[in-house]
């Protein structure tokens, strides 16, 4: 039985359910509570996570988002079961993090990770055209690298207790979330008064859509950026007919739901349409997903199955969400104020941090090439 459920997960139907999966779930955690086109956003739930631990101090992003809890629990049942679970590590963690920290900085430019863009996509918001094109462009330079060589080394075999850490964190948050621990007036956990942060799901119900794509994602490799990845290096569409399945079927839901806008770039839910940064933002975010092997969807599910490395690039992604809104580099939504319409965008501070990160980026991929043999 696991032999035929394994070939499924891996063909092209396999995939197909996946991205179906997760289109339909997210359409329903946003009727269930979740903020506007954020029905799920790891880099928006992450940044979170980040305020509810007191990481920042922006009061309307705080709140221990059991999703996230659910995409690495939901990863280890899969692991468990199929007998995938690998504790392993070493593969530059250093390098990771700092590619975590910057893959935060650049989708928060852009106010969302890869599956919102395609979430956002499917309830008519156009920015996530331009965000998913810069996304792409982020993605071929990244190949550019690999192609030339770029390897971040081999991860080794290492202690099982090593794989535990990070579904044993989730554990934690989760508890703290459920028992509702304050340990103060003025200290964590915090908790969103207002805006996306005060906008969600039962947690329970939250959990459980976690758990399903969790598990679904670990057992078919769902990867945005991998689905790009393959197209550009090999011609190969089987894990982008996954994207194709969620956008679909994200946008089918929102018609029924009520929750399909209007096809235009202002005035979206949380998003702007300062096209150059949203085109910046995403290209930023590509090409760290690309040059760390995995969007931020999949470094959850290979941390879930015991990857320390992708672990190490997870807590990069919380620690940038930390640095990207103490240090004012988050974008800020469009608005109309007494009846003129502003178009949001990033600060000064964040155009240079985006620059930067692309710099720094080059440079990773300049310098860590192997030697290619003559």
């Amino acid at each position: 039985m696991s032999e035929k459920l394994t070939r499924f997960f891996a063909s092209r139907p396999g995939i197909i359910l996946a991205g179906a999966a997760i289109g339909v779930l997210a359409s329903l955690l946003q009727y269930a509570g979740n903020p506007k086109n954020m029905g799920i956003c790891v880099a928006c739930f992450e940044r979170d996570i980040a305020g509810a631990l007191g990481l920042h101090r922006a009061g309307a992003v705080q709140y221990a988002r059991p999703e996230i809890v659910g995409f690495v629990l939901g990863a280890t049942i899969a692991a468990l079961l199929f007998r995938e679970f690998k504790a392993r590590a070493g593969s530059a963690p250093i390098v990771r993090f700092v590619l975590g920290v910057f893959a935060m900085i650049g989708a928060l430019a852009f106010l969302g990770c890869p599956w919102r863009a395609l979430l956002r996509l499917s309830a008519g918001d156009l920015n996530a055209v331009v965000g998913l094109i810069g996304l792409a462009a982020g993605i071929f330079i990244g190949v550019q690298f690999l192609k030339a060589g770029y390897n971040l080394g081999r991860s080794h075999n290492t202690y099982v207790a090593v794989g535990w850490i990070m579904p044993v964190m989730m554990v934690g948050l989760l508890l703290l979330l459920v028992l509702q621990v304050r340990v103060s007036d003025t200290g964590a956990l915090f908790f969103s008064e207002s805006g996306p942060g005060s906008q969600h799901a039962f947690w329970l119900i939250s959990l459980g859509a976690g758990l399903l794509i969790g598990f679904l994602a670990q057992r078919t490799r769902f990867c945005t950026m991998g689905s790009i990845r393959d197209v550009l290096l090999m011609g190969d569409t089987h894990l982008i007919s996954g994207l194709g399945a969620l956008v679909v079927a994200a946008a089918i839901t929102n018609l029924v739901l009520g929750q399909f806008g209007a096809l235009a770039f202002f005035g979206q839910p949380v998003a702007h349409s300062s096209h150059l940064w949203n085109f910046l933002g995403m290209a930023l975010a590509g090409l760290d997903f690309a040059l760390a092997g995995g969007c931020p969807g999949r470094q959850l599910f290979l941390a879930g199955e015991g990857d320390g490395d992708a672990a190490v690039f997870v807590l990069g992604m919380i620690t940038g969400a930390g640095l990207a809104h103490n240090f004012a580099l988050a974008g800020s939504p469009d608005t109309v104020v007494e009846g003129v319409r502003k178009v949001g965008g990033i600060s000064p501070y964040g155009m240079v941090a985006v620059v930067l990160g692309l710099v720094v980026c080059v440079l990773i991929g300049f310098t860590m090439r192997q030697k290619m043999e003559v």
